[in-house]
């Protein structure tokens, strides 16, 4: 090891900012992507920022920015955020910010706003400035904020501005609750100060959310670790229960990679809304209050649980190419979605097959659920696995009634075709390997030696798993927009993907409906469809068919009388106007997939499948 002296050390530190101020896309390149920025800029600022909430129905959040800094610019530059990470669409935090003012110890600073987010104050030579403003917060999803009278949930990202260039610069959180409410957040107290907390840099800080409310509490400790809900609102939840299935989610996951890369973990669950936003050590959760009563919804949410749980490993430690450091002013694009997604949906099942929470007949049922999702949209044959990653700044957020025809989920899709690839690697490797091996490799050879990976790296590493090749498996399903075979990839394993309904003669329209009153209205038309051929279009409003009043009771029992190739007439207003629409039926399309063991399974094929829920440990063969 090479020891250097402290006057060295500043030197190095200087030459290395100049190197990254010069070359950003270099910078880029080579700056660590652990789970604090490398390198703090000198002569940092101190920054602090007070969070309050005098008036909860207000929904205003108050917030007091200070910085105090040697080297205070004579026009300072602090920023909001316009997305935060996990969740791929900008949505112009700024938007939210009102009665912004700047002050030093002399008076008031004259300020501008130079763009959507950023704002410019004249500092006067000051070397210590505040920044008050308020933030309205009257959403509640885990990337937003709300405030009222239950509680204050706020993700920093969308309520905390940050000093232009000091990303890598520390600061602390000071939040002064409403009346008896109490505080939780992932950031460690500071010691001595009550409900201040502290984020070594901006990545940690945009990283961790806040629940301030009169929560409920429980804790519970896996592998001497402390883990703990903090829960807001009223319910039908049995919190003792979600501790012990939880617990048992950490375990598995753990067996996977042989640690848990935290001191503690918090699970923020607010009962409204829907939905999981993962981070470094906690999560932010939302799910109907009455939602957990029957074993289907509580199944589902431990689904939710566990999905975000993998998260902290894949994706907020496994980072694909472009996730992280971040912009936090840009759209960060990936085309690796599939796997950041993809692989934890699938995880989320896998992990709770092997806690004992599910059943492998159940994830066989939602793999299959899934390719009958798919076989119902004709944009898999336009956009890829990877094309949807890196559209998704664009698309995933903001589908259309015409996202049927030209998109896939990254999601749904990626949990399919991921579940397929584990098959291929286990097989392949004859059981000794699986997905987990990758998973593993990912974390031991990028995470922990501060490396993002590459698509070409996620592939090469399936690879040296299976022992062979995977690039049809690749440039088919991943980059590629073919219809999946599943039986030759399934039927390793003892599997088959079957049609319990095949194409029929049956009458087929094609479009999808919705109710509204005394007629059916067009709420999309997929492509190549009956109705799409015949130019029935999205927002027609059908009132008869062949002259007779419509409802769908009536259409389907009508169109049960007919069959492929016969010919109806539909009245429909279209912009208010009536048109008549001549439709040629058309077959109606194979159903009721599922995904069943084959009838004679091989002595090796049963063995494939014996473990493919199981874990696969270092160095062992299922």
């Amino acid at each position: 090891m090479i020891q250097y002296s402290d006057r060295s050390k500043a030197i190095l530190l200087c030459l290395l900012s100049l190197v990254l101020a010069a070359a950003p896309v270099l910078a880029r390149s080579v700056e660590p992507v652990s789970e604090t920025r490398s390198v703090r800029p000198q002569n940092a600022p101190e920054i602090s920022y007070t969070v309050s909430m005098s008036k909860p129905t207000t929904h205003l959040i108050e917030v007091v920015m200070k910085l105090n800094w040697a080297n205070m610019p004579a026009k300072a530059e602090v920023k909001m955020p316009v997305w935060t990470p996990g969740s791929y669409l900008v949505r112009e935090y700024a938007r939210h910010v009102q009665d912004f003012t700047a002050s030093s110890g002399s008076g008031k600073l004259n300020w501008r706003k130079i763009n959507k987010n950023t704002w410019e104050i004249d500092t006067k030579g000051a070397k210590s400035i505040s920044v008050i403003y308020r933030v309205y917060a009257n959403e509640l999803t885990v990337r937003t904020n709300e405030l009222n009278d239950e509680h204050l949930f706020f993700t920093p990202a969308a309520l905390l501005m940050y000093p232009k260039g000091q990303l890598s610069s520390p600061s602390t959180v000071k939040v002064i609750p409403y009346g008896n409410w109490k505080v939780a957040t992932g950031l460690p107290e500071v010691a001595g100060e009550q409900n201040t907390f502290r984020a070594a840099n901006f990545d940690v800080l945009y990283d961790s959310p806040f629940e301030v409310s009169d929560f409920v509490e429980k804790k519970f400790t896996v592998r001497g670790k402390e883990h703990r809900y903090v829960v807001t609102g009223e319910g039908n939840y049995d919190l003792d229960r979600m501790a012990v299935d939880t617990a048992k989610i950490v375990e598995e996951t753990a067996l996977i990679f042989g640690e848990l890369p935290y001191d503690d973990y918090l699970l923020i669950l607010n009962l409204r809304g829907g939905g999981g936003l993962e981070h470094l050590n906690s999560t932010a959760l939302q799910w109907n209050r009455w939602g957990f009563e029957s074993e289907q919804a509580y199944t589902a949410f431990l689904g939710l649980v566990a999905h975000e749980f993998f998260h902290l490993y894949n994706v907020k430690r496994i980072r694909p190419d472009a996730l992280g450091p971040f912009d936090y002013e840009n759209e960060n694009y990936t085309k690796l979605l599939w796997v950041a997604e993809g692989t934890t949906s699938y995880y989320e099942h896998v992990l709770m097959r092997r806690a004992g929470l599910k059943s492998d007949r159940q994830i066989l049922s939602s793999q299959a659920s899934i390719a009958e999702g798919l076989y119902g949209q004709p944009g898999r044959f336009q956009t890829s696995l990877e094309e949807a990653s890196f559209d998704a700044w664009i698309k995933y957020y903001r589908r259309d009634e015409n996202a049927i025809n030209n998109q896939i989920s990254y999601y749904s899709k990626g949990e399919l075709v991921n579940f397929l690839l584990d098959i291929m690697i286990r097989s392949e490797s004859d059981g000794e390997k699986s997905l987990d091996d990758v998973m593993r490799y990912l974390y031991d050879e990028f995470y922990k030696k501060d490396k993002n990976f590459s698509p070409e790296d996620f592939q090469r590493i399936s690879e040296m798993m299976a022992g062979s090749s995977l690039e049809e498996f690749f440039s088919r399903y991943v980059r590629g927009r073919a219809e999946i075979d599943y039986n030759p990839i399934l039927n390793r394993f003892g599997l088959e993907f079957v049609a319990m309904r095949p194409e029929s003669d049956e009458a087929y329209h094609g479009a999808n409906l919705r109710s509204s009153g005394d007629s059916l209205t067009v709420s999309s038309v997929p492509a190549d469809t009956p109705a799409w051929n015949s130019g029935l279009m999205v927002d027609d409003e059908i009132v008869a068919l062949d002259g007779y009043k419509i409802s769908q009771q009536f259409l389907t029992h009508y169109l049960g009388s007919k069959k492929a190739g016969d010919n109806v007439k539909l009245a429909a207003f279209r912009r208010g106007e009536l048109v008549m629409v001549d439709l040629t039926l058309g077959k109606t399309p194979a159903s009721g997939f599922m995904i069943r063991p084959v009838s004679d399974p091989t002595e090796e094929q049963q063995a494939l499948y014996r473990g493919l829920f199981e874990t696969n440990l270092p160095g062992t063969a299922q």
